[in-house]
């Protein structure tokens, strides 16, 4: 929502695009290899993914812009890995807000201050602030250099069929209907995702009852990129407000509605602003601000059964609801569209079997599950679900003033990568190794020489080694070998050793590790990626 006399994209720092709807109309038969419903990022970020292993996708979107307001605002080091393999981090780098702290306070006095890992070897901060029409707008300019990817807006899919190796859309835009067939659907068209519905399907798991009003101010507020949330403060007494600066000025603040306040009423404009202006009275700000945009949401774990229906895979919030808190919507998302994208791509131009594609859902629904686990403790601390558990937070909340590791309770748990140990494509551990990444892992950064290991990886799987030997006796189009220095940083980091590696997957996770490597067994694990699962 925007305020009063305001257009609803008219921002007070952003200007929105309008897109034209497709003027071709020659689309009689059409076939395509991938349709992608949904352009947001999730969507956007599959598009770019699959292009960038050689796969055309169209793009089908009913909006004529991108979408309105800062929504999901914070992006991990993870989804950094990711838009950096795509090509893309540079104007992220450029205007995202890095942070790494994050600071608490109950009844205006600061119970907990906890900072994120981090350091001088790292290539990324572990968390950085920038609001999602940026997101969708370097996304977007490049899908618009990119020949693999056609985009259409105002073309909302109104039916989805099962046909003969393929699915059949519906399209409308705003010519006419029509229909096209695509190889492969992935459905990236939100929480109230219309395909999902059309396919019969529906999300399950838990609704919490807190709800929260979402607002962006535009003010010259001095305060560093810090996280800071609110507990029980004289702005809201008995809820939780949470303020994360992002750029251009422009400040989130999430307040909590108290049980019983009419949520209708609280999003009225007058309502809106005069919250917003308890909650910097109680911040020490007494400048002027101005609103940009504010909405509503609670928190939710919703969740299909199976993230695969066929020839339809569901990606980002078509597939599963996370609560905000610890920041895993959107990374989990992109995590999402770069695991199905280079999965299908294989699978499309022959280097995989379909077998591959069997390995999307149990890995994606397994970090859901854990996302669940971690983000379920965070909401029941930030919105306690019954009187009970309001008194044990307001509990641990007053103990934490004078006794401070009861801070610690409220600290929200930051989204970290899922560690795929229980995939189809994943190998067991080797039993002589005691540290280091394990497979399913992701592959941590290292030092090397002057620059990063993960500069050295291939676009496909990548041997790591200390073993030039087994680096001549393994070769295969798909794998990029990297030898580190015996006793270098990263032999130490990975405990190489003189005869151990690690296969990497595209996705940087591990696929396997050996103390002792052999040919054999590095291909047989490279088939098995490959979905040779036999």
């Amino acid at each position: 929502m925007r305020p009063h006399g305001r257009a609803e994209t008219q921002s007070l720092y952003f200007d929105y695009p309008q897109f034209k709807a497709p003027e071709s109309r020659e689309r009689l038969g059409e076939r395509v290899r991938v349709a992608i419903v949904g352009a947001g990022p999730v969507g956007m970020t599959a598009a770019l993914a699959l292009a960038r292993e050689g796969i055309a996708s169209v793009l089908l979107d009913a909006k004529s812009t991108f979408n309105d307001g800062s929504r999901a605002i914070c992006v991990s080091r993870s989804s950094f890995y990711i838009l950096e393999r795509l090509g893309v981090v540079a104007p992220f780098l450029d205007k995202a807000l890095g942070w790494t702290t994050g600071r608490s306070f109950y009844r205006g006095q600061q119970i907990l201050e906890f900072d994120m890992p981090d350091g001088p070897d790292e290539k990324y901060r572990p968390m950085y602030n920038i609001q999602q029409q940026y997101i969708e707008q370097f996304l977007w300019d490049a899908i618009a250099r990119e020949p693999l990817i056609e985009i259409r807006w105002q073309s909302a899919v109104e039916g989805i069929e099962d046909r003969d190796h393929g699915v059949r859309l519906t399209v409308r835009d705003p010519q006419s209907a029509y229909e096209m067939t695509a190889d492969w659907v992935l459905a990236a068209d939100g929480a109230r995702s219309d395909i999902r519905k059309m396919r019969g399907l529906r999300l399950k798991g838990e609704n919490y009852e807190g709800r929260y009003v979402i607002a962006d101010v535009q003010m010259a507020h001095d305060y560093p990129t810090i996280r800071r949330a609110l507990f029980d403060p004289d702005c809201r007494r008995g809820g939780t407000v949470l303020v994360h600066k992002q750029p251009d000025d422009i400040w989130r603040i999430d307040y909590q509605l108290r049980d019983g306040e009419d949520a209708e009423a609280a999003i009225t404009e007058s309502s809106v602003r005069a919250s917003v202006q308890a909650v910097l009275d109680d911040l020490g700000y007494d400048g002027a601000w101005d609103l940009e945009w504010w909405s509503i949401y609670s928190a939710n774990t919703l969740a299909l059964d199976d993230y695969r229906d066929g020839r339809v895979f569901f990606i980002g919030d078509s597939a599963h609801i996370v609560p905000i808190f610890g920041v895993r919507g959107l990374n989990n998302g992109l995590a999402d569209a770069q695991n199905i994208a280079w999965k299908l791509a294989r699978v499309l131009d022959g280097r995989a079997q379909d077998a591959l594609l069997y390995s999307y859902s149990p890995e994606r629904r397994g970090a859901t599950l854990d996302v669940f686990a971690n983000a379920s403790k965070s909401a029941r601390f930030m919105t306690p679900p019954t009187p009970g558990w309001q008194l044990m937070r307001d509990a641990a909340l007053s103990l934490a003033l004078s006794h401070p590791f009861a801070g610690q309770l409220a600290n929200p748990r930051q989204m970290t990568p899922y560690t795929y140990a229980d995939s189809p494509i994943t190998d067991a551990d080797d039993v002589g190794f005691d540290g280091g990444p394990v497979p399913g892992a992701v592959l941590p950064e290292v030092r090397v020489h002057d620059g990063y290991l993960t500069d050295l990886l291939g676009s496909g799987f990548t041997l790591v080694t200390c073993n030039t030997a087994m680096a001549e006796a393994v070769s295969h189009d798909e794998m990029t070998i990297i030898v580190i220095p015996t006793g270098s940083a990263a032999d130490v980091a990975l405990q190489l050793g003189a005869d151990g590696a690690y296969l990497i997957r595209p996705d940087m996770h591990v696929a396997a590790r050996w103390t002792k490597t052999t040919a054999t067994q590095v291909m047989a694990t490279l088939a098995r990626n490959c979905g040779d699962l036999a």
